[in-house]
């Protein structure tokens, strides 16, 4: 049996997950546990996987239900706009990058330095997309450039 902190169910107060629609559950499952370090909580229905501080939560999609009524889940397509990503963020984005890409991950660039912060994104089995970065020089006061558009 699992120790009560592997769930995302708090004694008091609440905790933050982020769920996902996926395609294939199994392929997914490997992805975050194996590229993020993750810990396999429940395989399926809904798997559940422990990251850090956090947890994803994957099912595949499906209709509406009596909760969700009019609400239809399903996995990005390629080339559909994105709308929201996981943010995640390491101590070491060199020695991340390095372990994630031997272990089949792949990156859309390489870490860039964006002055408040290094930074790179990469998709996930079904398309998502995951920014990893690492605060530098936000550290010291230093930010990026306004992008110049609102929002």
């Amino acid at each position: 049996m699992a120790r009560s902190d592997d769930w995302p169910a708090p004694a008091e107060g609440l905790v933050l997950t982020h769920f996902l629609t996926v395609r294939d559950v199994p392929a997914s499952r490997r992805f975050y546990s194996e590229v993020f370090g993750g810990e396999v909580v429940l395989a399926e229905n809904p798997c559940i996987v422990k990251i850090a501080n956090g947890w994803i939560i994957m099912n595949p999609g499906g209709g509406p239900t009596p909760d969700k009524p009019g609400v239809t889940l399903a996995p990005p397509e390629p080339g559909d706009p994105v709308s929201s990503f996981l943010n995640v963020r390491v101590a070491d984005i060199s020695a991340f990058y390095r372990n994630a890409v031997a272990l089949g991950a792949e990156f859309l660039t390489e870490p860039l330095d964006r002055k408040a912060e290094l930074r790179c994104y990469l998709r996930d089995p079904d398309g998502y997309l995951i920014e990893v970065g690492q605060a530098t020089g936000m550290l010291d006061g230093i930010f990026a450039d306004p992008s110049g558009r609102s929002g």
